[in-house]
């Protein structure tokens, strides 16, 4: 593939790509992992280069990741605190002289440097759901460079890609995994929906035999079930959701527990704005853990695997996430070398 056709394109979401764009990502994700691996330097592929970062929620590894990456590069990473600036935001949204408009930061952005990339859901958007991807796709629209999505409301691409990654790594082929996105118990009700709705698009279009399970009360956007459906038909995999957490575990390859929020929490016309029903469907599903009993459904040689931060104790035990069956650091990693992939084929 002409990897010409990458350069100055946005990513901020899975469904903007094709599968074959996407294996090309992950290919440059492995060579570059492996460059790095026997001390090969590539600092020259983003010598000089720029990317601002805005994080209006905190992070570990999103950040050092992206920091890292863009080092090794050749390019440097600016972090920008959106309390310690003149707060990007939407019309209508503005504060005098606390806020600045979206279309005006993006601009003075794209005159000093070669990307934008953006973490935002959640607290800053009153969760309104899509309030942040909106604010990700106005970058975008304003923007003269690539605007990368560090996480939104929506999705999580850069996870999604380190996840499959893994999966590649682990067992060489899509073809005849059974991935097993599923939801687990947190004592926290803010989770966002990213991660596992980017993860059952990735797993779709690369053609696992992709699974969704949850309790009633947690069900996700219904346009990513639909694209996961029809990337499963077009890609020989298949795609259903269950509410049944042990029959989905059974022969699976990849488990991959993570909490995420009920719709209740999100703001009409998609919720509620009911923290109070949220509690009450999260409390009542407190047996939706991945401990060494679940993992023993699974298939001999699944792995288990979670973005982090995992809450020990609730979404997982400790035995389980720091077992042999873990490649939860492996996964971690893999944020590294992915996010090299797309900035380098699109900040040339």
């Amino acid at each position: 593939m002409k990897t010409d056709s990458f350069r100055g394109r946005d990513f901020l979401t899975l469904l903007d790509w094709s599968k074959e764009e996407i294996e090309t990502i992950l290919d440059t994700a492995l060579d570059l992992k492996r460059r790095y691996a026997i001390g090969e330097r590539h600092d020259h592929i983003l010598a000089t280069k720029t990317l601002f970062m805005i994080f209006y929620n905190q992070s570990l590894r999103t950040r050092n990741s992206f920091e890292a990456g863009m080092t090794q590069l050749g390019g440097h990473a600016h972090y920008l605190d959106p309390s310690k600036i003149y707060t990007p935001a939407l019309p209508g949204k503005e504060i005098a002289y606390t806020t600045e408009r979206v279309s005006d930061v993006a601009r003075v952005l794209s005159r000093m440097g070669d990307a934008i990339s953006i973490r935002c859901y959640g607290d800053p958007v009153d969760w309104v759901y899509g309030g942040a991807h909106e604010i990700m796709e106005n970058f975008a629209y304003w923007a003269d460079i690539p605007v990368l999505n560090m996480e939104c409301d929506k999705y999580h691409p850069f996870q999604a890609l380190a996840d499959i990654l893994t999966v590649k790594e682990k067992f060489g082929t899509f073809k005849g995994i059974k991935f097993v996105m599923s939801w687990a118990y947190s004592p926290s009700v803010h989770k966002p929906r990213a991660v596992p709705q980017s993860a059952i698009i990735a797993a779709t279009m690369m053609g696992c035999d992709t699974v969704l399970a949850h309790p009633k009360g947690m069900e996700l956007d219904d346009e990513v079930l639909a694209a996961c459906r029809q990337y499963a038909a077009m890609n020989g995999g298949s795609f259903e959701v269950s509410n049944d957490f042990e029959e989905a575990l059974k022969g699976a390859h990849v488990v991959y527990p993570k909490a995420w929020c009920a719709t209740p929490i999100f703001k009409p016309p998609v919720g509620q704005d009911d923290p109070q029903k949220t509690q009450e469907i999260f409390d009542a599903n407190k047996d939706w853990i991945c401990d060494q009993e679940h993992m023993e459904l699974a298939d001999k040689y699944a792995i288990y695997m979670h973005c982090l931060p995992a809450d020990r104790g609730f979404e997982v035990t400790d035995d389980v996430i720091d077992g042999p069956q873990s490649v939860v650091f492996d996964e971690a990693e893999n944020r590294l070398h992915v996010q090299k992939a797309v900035m380098s084929l699109v900040m040339r």
